[in-house]
């Protein structure tokens, strides 16, 4: 069962939010190669409740996120897993770009100078998405950021791979719980481009079944059954 419900492209420099359902999955498409998806995730019920990164790398003792990997709350629970990936490397540690930094890296662009081809940030497009939910500055968290890889160097410092993200490449998410999204197609803020990217999305949201009891995700990582446990005593209304 994996009809579609609704897809769309998002242009780069753009934001979004939305409120996935249980089971239903979110396949994200990079367009023309190159492009970065900053997101966060909330509870609904509880916005207090939100993506952890911290949580969901040492839970699963990665740097990076990819295929077979869950995405956790601050609350233990798993909001949604990784079931398809065809780009192999998503970056959850840099955070987002901000005004100032856009201003610097490629000079100020507003609204009233540019219209609809103004120079947007992260930190912002999450505010105004948030602000819609009634959630504001101190909501926000570390983000994910589909389709980029960030590695580092022998010294411990941040590299950004320009050459990483490429046309066609998708990463599938399948939500085990409902949660709000929000999203936005602004540059990552290592991204070196010498001129303001603006690469768009493809986004789809398709219908889907509940993880199996032999599902890669669930078994990928011992915290992992605790996660999906967790989930199964909240929508049993056994948990906060």
């Amino acid at each position: 069962m994996n009809g579609a419900i609704y897809g769309d492209t998002l242009p780069g420099g753009k934001h979004w939010s939305m409120i996935m359902r249980q089971h239903h999955r979110l396949r994200l498409t990079d367009v023309e190669g190159g492009a970065n998806v900053g997101m966060l995730f909330y509870n609904p019920q509880n916005l207090l409740e939100r993506y952890n990164a911290p949580d969901t790398l040492k839970c699963q003792h990665t740097f990076k996120l990819t295929a077979g990997h869950c995405l956790y709350s601050d609350m233990g629970r798993i909001f949604c897993a990784i079931v398809g990936d065809t780009a192999g490397w998503h970056d959850t540690v840099c955070g987002s770009s901000h005004r100032a930094m856009v201003a610097a890296r490629w000079g100020s662009a507003s609204y009233q100078d540019r219209r609809n081809d103004w120079q947007q940030n992260g930190r912002d497009s999450f505010l105004v998405e948030a602000a819609k939910y009634g959630l504001g500055r101190r909501d926000l968290a570390a983000n994910v950021n589909w389709f980029s890889k960030v590695t580092t160097a022998e010294d411990g410092a941040l590299q950004f791979d320009a050459t990483a993200a490429k046309p066609g490449a998708e990463v599938e998410l399948r939500f085990e719980m409902d949660t709000l999204v929000l999203f936005h197609t602004c540059p990552h803020p290592l991204d070196p481009s010498a001129v303001y990217p603006r690469k768009p999305v493809r986004f789809d949201i398709l219908e889907g079944l509940p993880a199996a009891a032999d599902d890669a995700c669930r078994l990928s990582a011992p915290e992992n059954a605790r996660g999906y446990e967790n989930n199964r005593l909240f929508h049993a209304g056994c948990g906060c």
